[in-house]
């Protein structure tokens, strides 16, 4: 399925994404493993037992990721020409093995490129929840989408 032009997208519309994944230990385990992250309340039993939260942590930037990647699929597989950035990223709760991620999008703007008549740029609020629907993450995100053809 193809992902949207920047002409299809429209402000304020939330999409509520169908994919939604279980988190696994395995999924935190390589992640922190691939990227070098030492974090023992990720990848540490031991020591996250001992922690205030009693268990490991999923790491924070593969919720990132997951998040955005579940919404690829809907609105940006094969129309992004470039991912410009995020800010304003948090993480208001915590993620553990087992919790599963589902995630909404909402178009907070669009415009057309200042420099490249065949593009424009979009800006999403990516949010995360997990099975209890409590808000595990938020990103808004500047992507660059292509136009439809002329």
């Amino acid at each position: 399925m193809a992902g949207l032009y920047l002409e299809e997208f429209v402000v304020g519309h939330i999409f509520r994404h169908t994919l939604r994944k279980t988190v696994t230990e395995s999924d935190n385990m390589l992640f922190s493993v691939m990227t070098l992250n030492p974090q023992p309340l990720h990848i540490d039993f031991d020591f996250a037992a001992k922690s205030e939260w009693g268990k490991p942590l999923v790491n924070s930037l593969f919720t990132l990721g997951l998040m955005i990647g579940i919404s690829v699929n809907d609105i940006t597989v094969g129309t992004t020409i470039a991912n410009l950035g995020m800010k304003e990223t948090v993480f208001p709760h915590p993620v553990f093995h087992g919790d599963t991620i589902r995630v909404e999008t909402t178009v907070v703007s669009v415009r057309d490129s200042r420099s490249k008549p065949d593009r424009g740029i979009v800006e999403f609020e990516h949010r995360a929840y997990n099975q209890n629907d409590v808000l595990v993450a938020k990103c808004t995100r500047q992507a660059m989408m292509m136009k439809k053809a002329a």
